[in-house]
C-alpha cells in the first residue's frame, strides 16, 4: 500500500543548456514556531489522541475482572494482552516518528484510528483468549503507537518557549481519558453488557477521531529522505544520558498504572493489603487520574517560565523516588488517599516533562519525530520488562510490597541521575 505524502510538490525541470547557468537553489526558510495561534488547534488534537490511547488504556484494570470472571480466562494471560498494548505504543515510535518527518502525519492518524476502532470493537466480540489478545493487545497497540508520538512531535514544532505547556496539555488527556473511560467501564456493564460498554467506548473513540482528522495539520515541509534510526544522535552524549534517565522513568513510573496482574495498581494495593471495598479502592485510581492534570500543567509551566525540561524533570524525579519509598509507610486508606493525590500530581509532571525534554534533544526540527520515536523505542522495553520484574519481586516477598517499593525507588532516583548528568554534559557541548 502506498501512501500519497501530505504537503509535498514534485518539480521535473529540463536539463539547460550550455548557454545557461544552473541557479543556486537555497533551502527554504522556515519561519520560527508561532509560540500560539494555530499551534493550540493542534494540541487540542493530541489531547483527543491521548485521551484516545493512554485514557482507553487505563481502563484496562475493569476489563481484566470482565475477562477472568466472565470469560474464564487466565489472569497472567489477560494481564499479558495489556502489557504489549504499552509495549507496542512505544516500540513503533522509531518508525511513526521518522514517517512523520517524512510527511505522513495524517495519513498515521488515519491508520491509528482505524486500528483502534478495530481494536474497540472486536474486542466487544472476543470470547476467546487468542481473539482478545490479537484485538486489544496488538491491534490496540499498533494503533495507539501509530498516533502516540507523531501527535507529540507535531506539537513541539509549533512551540518553543511553551513547548513543555503545550506537551502537558496534550498527555492530559490520558488523564481525561482515564476518568471518561472507567467511568463508562464502570457504570454501563450492570445496564447494557460488557459487550455493548466496550461499543460505547468505540463511538466515543470514533467521534474524538473525526475530530482529530478534521484539524489536524503540520507545520513544517516533509523530509522525504534520511534513516529510520539516526546512530549518530547516539554518539552526542547528552542525548544517549537523556535516553538511560528516560528508560528509568518509565520503568520505574508504569508500576502505578500498570497493567501486568502482578504489579498491582493503586486501587488493588488498597484492596488486597488495606482491605478495602472494592468501590472505595477504585476512587484512589480516579484521585490519581484527576489530580494529574494540574501535575502535568504546573511543572510545564515552571519549565517554560524558569527552569527548561532538564532542570525541571530532575527534581521531580527525586520526588517521585521519594514517594516510592514512602509507600512502605502506607498502612490505612486514610494515607493511601494521600498517596493517591502525591503519586498522581508527581508522576504526571514526570511522564509529561519527560517528553517536553525530547524535542529539545535535537536542533534540527526535521528530525524531532525520528529522535523522539528512537527514545520511545527504547522505553519500550521499559514498559514490558518493568512490571514482570516488580512483580517477582512481589512473588520473592511473599506477595509484600517492601521490595518493589525499593527497587521503584532506587531506580527512579537512578533516572534523575541520567537526565542531570544529560543536563550537564549539554551545558559543556554548548560552552
Amino acid at each position: 500500500m502506498s501512501l500519497e505524502k501530505e504537503s509535498s510538490v514534485s518539480v521535473t525541470a529540463s536539463p539547460p543548456s550550455e548557454n545557461e547557468t544552473v541557479p543556486v537553489v537555497s533551502p527554504v526558510e522556515i519561519a520560527p514556531p508561532p509560540d500560539g495561534g494555530a499551534g493550540w488547534i493542534q494540541v487540542f488534537v493530541g489531547h483527543l489522541a491521548l485521551f484516545n490511547t493512554f485514557g482507553w488504556f487505563n481502563s484496562y484494570g475493569i476489563f481484566q475482572d470482565y475477562y477472568t470472571e466472565e470469560l474464564n480466562l487466565p489472569l497472567s494471560a489477560v494481564s499479558w494482552t495489556g502489557s504489549v498494548q504499552v509495549f507496542l505504543l512505544a516500540c513503533i515510535g522509531m518508525f511513526s516518528g521518522r514517517l512523520f518527518d517524512a510527511g505522513y502525519f495524517r495519513s498515521l492518524l488515519v491508520i491509528g484510528s482505524i486500528l483502534q476502532l478495530l481494536a474497540v470493537f472486536m474486542a466487544s466480540l472476543a470470547t476467546e483468549y487468542w481473539q482478545l489478545f490479537l484485538a486489544q493487545g496488538v491491534c490496540g497497540g499498533l494503533g495507539a503507537g501509530i498516533l502516540y508520538c507523531p501527535v507529540i512531535a507535531c506539537v513541539s514544532t509549533y512551540f518553543a518557549r511553551k513547548r513543555a505547556l503545550a506537551i502537558s496539555l496534550v498527555t492530559s488527556g490520558g488523564a481525561t481519558g482515564g476518568l471518561v473511560f472507567p467511568i463508562i467501564a464502570q457504570q454501563l456493564p450492570g445496564k447494557i453488557g460488557f459487550p455493548w460498554t466496550m461499543r460505547v467506548m468505540g463511538f466515543v473513540v470514533m467521534f474524538n477521531a473525526a475530530v482529530m482528522l478534521t484539524f489536524a495539520r503540520t507545520r513544517l515541509p516533509p523530509r522525504p529522505r534520511g534513516p529510520i534510526v539516526e546512530w549518530a544522535a547516539f554518539k552526542e552524549l547528552p542525548y544517549s544520558l537523556y535516553t538511560a534517565g528516560a528508560f528509568c522513568v518509565l520503568w520505574s513510573v508504569r508500576i502505578l498504572s500498570s497493567v501486568n496482574a502482578n504489579v498491582l495498581k493503586i486501587n488493588h494495593y488498597g484492596r488486597t493489603i488495606l482491605h478495602m471495598e472494592s468501590t472505595t479502592s477504585l476512587n484512589t485510581l480516579f484521585i490519581a487520574n484527576a489530580v494529574g492534570v494540574p501535575g502535568r500543567i504546573i511543572p510545564a509551566l515552571v519549565s517554560d517560565a524558569y527552569l527548561g525540561p532538564f532542570r525541571t524533570l530532575v527534581p521531580l524525579a527525586i520526588s517521585a523516588s521519594v514517594l516510592y519509598f514512602g509507600w512502605i509507610g502506607v498502612r490505612d486508606p486514610a494515607t493511601l488517599y494521600v498517596f493517591a493525590v502525591l503519586s498522581g500530581i508527581i508522576n504526571g509532571g514526570v511522564q509529561t516533562i519527560s517528553m517536553a525534554g525530547l524535542p529539545s534533544l535535537t536542533k534540527d526540527l526535521s528530525k524531532v519525530g525520528t529522535r523522539s520515536g528512537m527514545i520511545m523505542t527504547v522505553g519500550s522495553f521499559a514498559c514490558l520488562t518493568g512490571p514482570p520484574i516488580a512483580g517477582a519481586l512481589i512473588d520473592v516477598a511473599d506477595g509484600r510490597y517492601l521490595y518493589m517499593q525499593i527497587w521503584a525507588g532506587c531506580i527512579m532516583l537512578l533516572s534523575a541521575f541520567f537526565v542531570a548528568a544529560s543536563w550537564y554534559a549539554r551545558l559543556k557541548q554548548d560552552a
